[in-house]
């Protein structure tokens, strides 16, 4: 059994986003008005913090479900104790990757982001329909972002 750490309601309460977290009550109407939760009924908002309310700090870091939060803020504007359910998300998705948990998936996408500095690939097609269009070329690769990501820390999150 992972160790519980008590002050990681607080920890989490510090940071912008997750003051009212104490607010919760386990209603479970963020659960019942979350998408993801219609694809997947293994996600469950409520459940995710509460394990925060508990301690239960690991095991919320290693869990897959905080990271398949979308953000669309449903749940954040249906809580009726106002607890801001997806910048809640948001924080402990930062103090996760600031602990080093980050999901395998935004790795993937943080540094086809750097090498690229997209988040699609451009293809020569998508600079003909622009010229078509009267607009400029994109290049395909953008070199400042890769500079972005050293400059900002980034980097030490993303591994290759």
């Amino acid at each position: 059994m992972d160790e519980l750490d008590s002050n990681f309601k607080y920890e989490i309460a510090k940071r912008h986003g997750g003051e009212k977290i104490k607010n919760c009550f386990s209603c479970g109407t963020c659960t019942a008005s979350c998408p993801v939760r219609k694809i997947d009924e293994k996600f469950n908002p409520r459940q995710i913090i509460r394990m925060a309310i508990l301690g239960m700090k690991e095991r919320v870091f290693k869990s897959d479900f905080v990271w398949l939060c979308t953000a669309c803020y449903n749940c954040q504007e249906r809580c009726p104790q106002d607890v801001l359910i997806s910048d809640l998300m948001a924080v402990i998705k930062n103090l996760a990757t600031e602990a080093g948990y980050i999901h395998p998936s935004y790795v993937q996408i943080a540094n086809f982001v750097k090498a690229s500095g997209r988040v699609y690939v451009l293809e020569d097609f998508d600079n003909k329909k622009r010229e078509k269009a009267g607009l400029p070329f994109l290049p395909t690769k953008l070199e400042d972002v890769s500079k972005i990501f050293e400059m900002s820390g980034l980097d030490r999150y993303i591994k290759k």
